[in-house]
């Protein structure tokens, strides 16, 4: 799959990837049961937390000007330990205002890294390669969050929020150190336009990527919170559903990148919103647990077919234009994040089923618009002129 030319970015960014999914799942695991059992929030407290969170990816089109002054690798090594730091940081403010903090810092170092790790991947891999690439680095993500979520699980027995928090972020703090010193890059590369614009034949990409952003608040924020607020799921047994997901995803992630290649992004894309409107149905209306987890774990299946988003893009895409289109385009796929969580906080204080009905919306508008993906011929979109 890969040249000896892109061998080292594809190292570079598997360790990076690893780092930041034991990161993001460290606190995701741990967030719910420390924000209920510590802090003692409430949905609109999460809602809102939740909306602090995606600040940073709204902010994402930054990237762009910090580029202007720091290389697009070192960027990626910084982003990692800033993400290190601020989960490490979580446990040791139990409150509503430290959380939201420590929060932030967090999440400016996921999104930025995220932001990177997509424009880096499109840059360095060719139409082929990208699908195979991403599903891959999803693959060990998926491997890298069963071992986190293991760990995380015997822990939990034997130290307190504060200690996991501080042993997750630390960890992740040294992948970034370890990264700035490297240098997987070549001269190989077009040179992207470091300023931000939007192209009208970009326009289903800057759809698709708000509806999928919309869609995954729903997902991030109140799947979770619905398993432990209405069926008291315990931290071990998030932990076990995170095992059970990331086992899946570890197989599966290989297969969707090869079915990008042998079915096209819009059938993918087809099958993602067309389970995405059942399980959030499911959602709203389930009253058995099993079946509630279940949907949980065919949701969080359904959330690697937005790949397809990506690979999309780049057969579209000039080259040029891949990264500030990837940092404009996290923007966009956070404009809802913004005030989603804190609206559908809002909302689960009258009727918990409110926000997974606005999630089977979502997906009903995203199933329609998919319908518009037409991918042009090998080459055929790279040469075109705005």
């Amino acid at each position: 799959m890969f040249t000896s030319a892109n061998q080292p970015m594809f190292r570079f960014l598997a360790v990076l990837t690893a780092a930041s999914m034991a990161g993001l799942q460290g606190y995701t695991i741990l967030f719910n049961n420390f924000a209920v059992e510590t802090v003692h929030l409430e949905g609109l407290h999460v809602g809102l937390i939740q909306s602090v969170r995606e600040i940073p990816g709204f902010l994402a089109l930054t990237a762009i000007y910090v580029m202007l002054v720091i290389r697009e690798h070192r960027l990626a090594a910084f982003s990692i330990s800033l993400l290190g730091l601020g989960v490490a940081l979580t446990g040791l403010f139990p409150s509503f205002g430290g959380v939201a903090v420590t929060t932030l810092i967090m999440s400016f170092g996921f999104h930025y890294y995220e932001t990177v790790n997509q424009s880096l991947t499109l840059q360095y891999f060719s139409t082929h390669q990208s699908p195979l690439v991403m599903g891959r680095l999803r693959s060990l993500a998926a491997i890298t969050s069963i071992i986190s979520a293991a760990l995380i699980w015997c822990l939990g027995f034997v130290m307190s929020y504060s200690g996991i928090f501080m042993a997750v972020g630390g960890t992740v703090f040294v992948a970034g150190i370890w990264a700035a010193f490297q240098d997987p890059t070549h001269a190989g590369v077009p040179p992207q336009k470091l300023r931000m614009f939007l192209k009208r034949r970009y326009w289903l990409y800057y759809l698709l990527t708000f509806m999928s952003g919309a869609r995954r608040q729903i997902y991030m924020v109140f799947s979770m919170f619905l398993l432990v607020k209405e069926f008291h799921f315990s931290v071990q047994t998030i932990t076990a559903l995170f095992i059970i997901n990331n086992f899946i995803n570890w197989i599966i992630n290989p297969m969707i990148g090869r079915a990008i290649n042998a079915f096209g992004e819009r059938t993918l894309c087809t099958l993602e919103y067309a389970g995405v409107i059942a399980v959030f149905l499911t959602y709203a209306y389930a009253s058995s647990p099993w079946v509630v987890g279940g949907m949980y774990i065919i949701d969080y299946i359904l959330f690697n077919f937005a790949v397809a988003i990506r690979t999309y893009f780049q057969k579209i895409a000039a080259p040029e234009d891949i990264a500030p289109t990837s940092a404009v385009g996290f923007t966009i796929n956070h404009i809802a994040a913004v005030f989603l969580p804190a609206l559908g906080g809002y909302l689960w204080m009258i009727n918990y089923r409110i926000p997974f009905i606005m999630g089977a919306v979502l997906g009903f508008v995203s199933l329609i618009a998919a319908q518009f993906i037409r991918v042009p011929p090998p080459h055929g979109a790279a040469v075109q002129q705005a």
